[in-house]
């Protein structure tokens, strides 16, 4: 999934940069955990991993990434409904996910409220989706619900299905990079017809946890070898920039408002998105937490400067600054310099 901050083709300069320092640890932390990238990152390095994000579109992720750690079987989904065209060299998951793929579509909430077909009423038709994708999408979302309810699949391989569905939506998005807002022109890959496609699993023999909630209410019942931090690093809040994902991974049915078909985020939102209440949190995360290492990885265009960021952590112990570059998150350049396509990571490690 494309996400404003994604650090997955950082992850293995950071590995490194603490390598070079000899931080290691058997426990790792991944406080605002987004699209789950740096769990699975130190999960794949045998880490016993947590995670929390308040985002459920993140939670769903995790549990399919982190939590889950078998292949998943579907023994009794298998039993109960035929499946056609497998193959002894088929998985389970791959066979669902055919099924799925030919599925017959269904005019939900998706399809109600994120295409043109279903806001064809409105001042603005959504673009979001083509028509026959958001009804797609929505028939998934509904069988893997009625899946779920019929005990027909365990937690795990229904948050493995969910995690599957919301990482696909992204390939056929009629959005820049961000769902704040849908294209006024069709893109190409938007009308390609919507195929659900398998996530990549990943296994340790640890017992890794999952949280839905504000990390800041864990952060005394966490102890670990080190605390991750990639938090939001701008004014713009996660919740409203992937508000038709959430939705998807929820599947509420929700009450919605603009031109974009919005939900609530009012108990979604992140202090980090303000400069002042940002470094008030890094300062109390940094005195509270219990960590033997705390990493913070920033970027020069976060509105949280170095020289406070600095001054804060070094009251907590010895800490070292990594800077290195890397390319722009597409969606952020909005009408800036196309010369500027490059950013500079801040990495800062601090040990206790």
């Amino acid at each position: 999934m494309r996400f404003i901050g994604n650090k997955e083709n950082l992850l293995d300069r950071i590995y490194f940069a603490l390598s070079q320092r000899n931080i290691y640890g058997k426990t790792f932390f991944d406080f605002f955990s987004g699209t789950a990238s740096a769990a699975k990152f130190f999960k794949k390095q045998g880490y016993r991993v947590f995670s929390a994000d308040i985002l459920y579109l993140s939670y769903c992720l995790q549990r399919a990434y982190i939590v889950n750690n078998t292949e998943p079987k579907f023994e009794k989904l298998l039993s109960a409904i035929k499946f056609e065209k497998q193959s002894l060299f088929t998985s389970a998951l791959d066979a669902v996910l055919e099924f799925l793929n030919n599925i017959k579509p269904i005019e939900g909430f998706i399809y109600k409220n994120y295409s043109v077909g279903g806001t064809i009423h409105l001042s603005q038709p959504r673009m979001y989706l083509s028509d026959d994708n958001a009804k797609k999408i929505d028939a998934i979302r509904i069988q893997i619900e009625d899946w779920k309810n019929n005990n027909l699949i365990t937690e795990d391989e229904y948050f493995i299905l969910i995690a599957c569905l919301i990482e696909s939506v992204s390939f056929f998005s009629n959005v820049a990079g961000v769902y704040a807002a849908f294209q006024k022109k069709w893109d190409p890959r938007a009308l390609k017809p919507f195929v659900i496609k398998p996530i990549e699993l990943v296994f340790n023999n640890e017992q890794n946890e999952a949280f839905n909630v504000n990390s800041m209410d864990l952060i005394q019942d966490i102890d670990v070898d080190i605390l991750y931090l990639d938090p939001p690093y701008n004014e713009r809040q996660y919740a409203p920039n992937y508000h038709l994902i959430e939705t998807i991974a929820k599947y509420d049915n929700p009450v919605i408002r603009g031109v974009t078909g919005m939900r609530d985020y009012s108990n979604q939102k992140s202090v980090f998105c303000n400069k002042d209440t940002a470094l008030q949190e890094l300062d109390k995360i940094a005195l509270i937490a219990k960590y033997r290492y705390l990493l913070l990885s920033y970027n020069t265009e976060g509105i949280m400067p170095q020289k406070n960021i600095d001054a804060i952590l070094r009251k907590y112990g010895e800490l070292e600054f990594v800077e290195f570059e890397y390319l722009r998150f597409k969606s952020n350049n909005n009408g800036e310099s196309k010369t500027k396509k490059h950013i500079r990571e801040q990495l800062y490690v601090l040990k206790t």
